[in-house]
């Protein structure tokens, strides 16, 4: 039998449809907690980290990380300075070693000294060149993971612990040589050098370019090669120097980029990095400082660890952090700067 539906229910049953039900509803994606602050210190970093950005931790459980270099097919490596060993990381495979030891292959060497694996940047091949501190040397690692001597003496004396190093568009290679490796630094009997350098290393020859930074560490250049940055980790000086580039490769006009020392945070002027537009991304006390190619600082980028090192990755507009025990990232609105064979 047909059952009349009264108007009013049927009103009811009609508005009833037009509603949303729990399931057709947006549900709001819970936010990703951040792993560290940014400080927005001028309005211009605002074009450079977007509004939006978040501080991602991706590994942890290290020594000591330093030296991030970014890898075909998606992969970082990493090094762990205290833990003597190279590293990667890839979002599928989780952590994996490369090279162990990886900085010094003797023994004997004090619980917490810096003897391992540093600096690596890509090489000509598919290789990559690392410093390995305790080593006192630059070693080449091929694609199959040969390793082998690539530079370890100046003028005969052996190098202190080759700390980071970059090629220049012209291909020539700069590095820094701290003492950091040697047990008693400076006044380690076994240091053959007086200074602590940096080089130059082109057509199979080793140039020194500077001798005057007490410890030269961290290294890079402006995108047309013409300056040279390089950070200086030294408590009493906190600074990272700007240097002309000569045509011969040489370096004059030095001056402070920026200074530092009056900063109580914790850490040191150390690894850096530069974005295709110039600005420098510089790890130093507190975080990592994004500088103007003028010297202005326009923010800071502080991971719940002190940074010692950065590095571009995935599509060149992440930076990768090597933070004390951790590996961290951010998503930037500009691209890195991309290495010479890169």
């Amino acid at each position: 039998m047909l059952r009349i539906i009264p108007f009013v229910m049927m009103a009811l049953l009609l508005t009833g449809c037009g509603e949303k039900t729990q399931t057709d509803q947006k549900i709001e994606e819970p936010q990703k907690q951040s792993a560290g602050t940014i400080q927005r210190i001028d309005a211009s970093i605002n074009s450079i980290i977007p509004a939006d950005a978040v501080i991602e931790k991706v590994a942890d459980g290290f020594s000591f990380t330093e030296g991030p270099l970014w890898r075909a097919p998606g992969v970082l490596w990493f090094s762990d300075v205290l833990g003597n060993v190279v590293r990667e990381w890839s979002p599928q495979s989780g952590v994996t070693e490369i090279l162990r030891p990886g900085g010094f292959d003797g023994a004997g060497a004090p619980v917490g000294s810096f003897i391992g694996p540093n600096g690596m940047v890509a090489g000509p091949d598919g290789s990559v060149l690392l410093c390995q501190h305790g080593n006192r040397r630059i070693v080449q690692i091929d694609r199959d993971r040969k390793v082998s001597t690539f530079i370890d003496r100046y003028q005969g004396k052996r190098l202190n612990s080759p700390n980071d190093l970059v090629f220049h568009p012209d291909g020539s290679l700069y590095f820094t040589d701290p003492p950091y490796g040697l047990a008693k630094q400076d006044e380690d009997p076994g240091k053959e050098l007086k200074f602590n350098g940096v080089y130059r290393y082109v057509n199979k020859k080793l140039q020194l370019v500077s001798k005057d930074l007490s410890r030269p560490n961290g290294l890079a250049f402006s995108p047309d090669g013409k300056v040279l940055y390089v950070a200086n980790s030294d408590e009493q000086k906190k600074i990272w120097m700007r240097y002309d580039v000569k045509t011969d490769g040489t370096l004059t006009n030095g001056k402070i980029f920026a200074d530092v020392t009056a900063n109580t945070s914790k850490g040191l002027p150390d690894g850096m990095k530069v974005d295709a537009q110039g600005n420098v991304y510089a790890t130093g006390p507190g975080g990592v400082w994004v500088f103007h190619p003028d010297g202005k600082h326009l923010g800071t980028i502080a991971t719940a660890e002190t940074p010692a090192n950065c590095g571009w990755g995935d599509d060149g507009k992440t930076l990768y952090i090597t933070a004390e025990t951790g590996i961290y990232k951010i998503r930037l609105a500009v691209e890195g700067l991309k290495g010479l064979y890169q």
